[in-house]
């Protein structure tokens, strides 16, 4: 699958996150309806624990598109509509399977006959068309790419996957993502609600639920390290930063496409994102109306892009998005929340001077499926203000009275000195190696880091039940689990602002 997929170091789980895992991150999720049991979860009336021990929970496929590392520059377009199609399918396969309980429970071959099946049969077309996209542009698919149609289904009671650590992101600050344990999946079955029965959870069937939340407080300090922590105390290299002002997306400034991975088609995501920086964003927009798009940054130099999934408080209430394509069609619902603080800061590496990034670079860090597809590209840092030197990775943390939550992105930092995308989005860039150095010919460019914080109602767990739940917008097959945060970033720095900042970062200074 080429570089990103490399094995990385796996460092020690932050034992108490690991203490209060009851199973391990499995592969999948359930749309509008999730019937994982607790091992210890109950509710008023009856035992939950092992009342669909029978039922498949979930669909599991496997993600084509990370299969994808060499496609044609000219048929990228069509393969990601076609991809994006895929993603549409297995949101509908789920909706489906949600649906049909009913039917399920007298007939032990429906999922295989009325879901699988024909879902294969969708999947064995579009992937046909992406074969088709691809030589036609004069490039070759993947050998075995139609072996790719088939989906599972996954029973209630989840092996483990043997993912129980995180994937090391060694940053130019040595960051270490180790997935702090596994994640119980107790949830209650029912049918879509539209978030407003709490039910067991923030979004009743679909997350999150009590066993995705953990007190800050019960979490080892200095269990992992910082994102800027070897990069600003490293004896060589470039240890300066520079920042841009970007705000917090004052203008409310969203949409539920992803113009990196689903470029031309609306809705692409399945869920929000908040935008700052470059106003032009939209699955429709081209390089040059990037380019040429607004910016709220302070200096008129950065038109970059910065998004992310937006966070929402699970409360009963709607947003201006209910039934909407990214909202609570896709079962996003709650009321959105935007940051009280977005700080967008670039530091160097401790092991060389950086080079500049090319105009139009993409950089996707973290995994929007890491629920369904494994740990090996997440990259999700969950803290509160007073307690940064403890980040978990599965967990939403609970903070304190007078805390705030914290949202910490810590980007690629070594670039193949050619291209500004890849096919599938992650091998054009890496990670730096555990001393701090990009390998096989990369070059370090400046890491962006991004640190959101939110100011939230405080989340409490009462008898099994979460108060107050919040949490990221995700495809709905995800669960709004937190493992799956993720940040996008396209570069628009004009090449003079982007000189001032390769120059403040190696001469070791802060600039902004």
């Amino acid at each position: 699958m080429g570089r990103n997929t490399r094995k990385r170091r796996m460092p020690l789980a932050t034992k108490a996150v690991a203490a209060s895992a009851a199973l391990a991150l499995g592969g999948g999720g359930l749309v509008w309806a999730n019937f994982y049991a607790s091992a210890h979860e109950k509710q008023p009336g009856r035992d939950r624990t092992k009342s669909t021990a029978a039922q498949v929970a979930t669909i599991k496929c496997p993600d084509v598109g990370q299969q994808l590392t060499d496609v044609p520059r000219n048929a990228r377009r069509g393969v990601a509509k076609e991809l994006a199609l895929l993603d549409r399918q297995i949101t509908d396969a789920y909706t489906r399977l949600a649906e049909t309980r009913q039917a399920q429970a007298g007939d032990t071959g429906y999922v295989d006959n009325a879901i699988l099946g024909p879902l294969k049969s969708k999947r064995v077309a579009t992937l046909d068309r992406i074969n088709i996209n691809i030589n036609r542009a004069g490039g070759k698919a993947p050998q075995g790419l139609g072996g790719l149609a088939r989906c599972e289904g996954v029973p209630v009671e989840q092996p483990d996957t043997g993912n129980g650590g995180g994937q090391d992101q060694g940053n130019g600050g040595g960051q270490d993502q180790g997935n702090g344990g596994g994640q119980d999946q107790g949830q209650d079955g029912g049918g879509q609600d539209n978030g407003q029965d709490q039910g067991n959870g923030g979004q009743a069937d679909n997350g999150p639920v009590a066993d995705d939340f953990i007190n800050i407080e019960d979490v080892q300090p200095n269990s992992r390290n910082l994102p800027n922590g070897l990069a600003a105390n490293g004896d060589g290299g470039s240890t300066g930063s520079f920042t841009t002002e970007c705000g917090t997306n004052e203008n409310e400034l969203r949409n539920s496409d992803n113009v990196i991975v689903a470029p031309g088609v609306s809705n692409g995501a399945q869920h929000q994102h908040d935008y700052v920086g470059n106003q032009a964003n939209t699955a429709f927009a081209s390089d040059e109306d990037l380019a040429n798009g607004e910016t709220t940054c302070q200096n008129q130099g950065d038109r970059s892009s910065y998004f992310w999934p937006v966070l929402r408080i699970q409360d009963g209430t709607q947003d201006i998005d209910q039934g909407q394509p990214g909202g609570g069609q896709d079962g996003n619902v709650g009321k959105i929340v935007e940051p009280s603080e977005a700080e967008l800061k670039f530091v160097g590496n401790r092991t060389s001077d950086v080079v500049a990034m090319p105009t139009a670079l993409r950089i996707i860090t973290g995994d929007a499926k890491a629920f369904t597809n494994g740990l090996n590209n997440a990259n999700t840092a969950w803290s509160c203000t007073g307690f940064e030197d403890r980040q978990v990775t599965d967990k939403y943390p609970i903070c304190p009275e007078g805390s705030s939550v914290v949202r910490t992105s810590a980007f690629q930092s070594c670039w193949d000195g050619q291209n500004i995308d890849s096919a599938n989005h992650r091998t054009h860039v890496d990670f730096v190696e555990a001393d701090g150095s990009c390998s096989n010919g990369f070059q370090a460019i400046p890491q962006l880091q991004v640190r959101l914080v939110y100011d939230l109602p405080a989340v409490q767990i009462d008898n099994g039940q979460v108060v107050n739940p919040f949490a990221v917008d995700s495809f709905p097959d995800q669960l709004h689990k937190p493992i799956t945060d993720h940040n996008d970033f396209i570069n628009f720095f004009d090449e003079n602002l982007m000189n001032e900042m390769v120059d403040c970062i190696n001469s070791g200074q802060d600039c902004q």
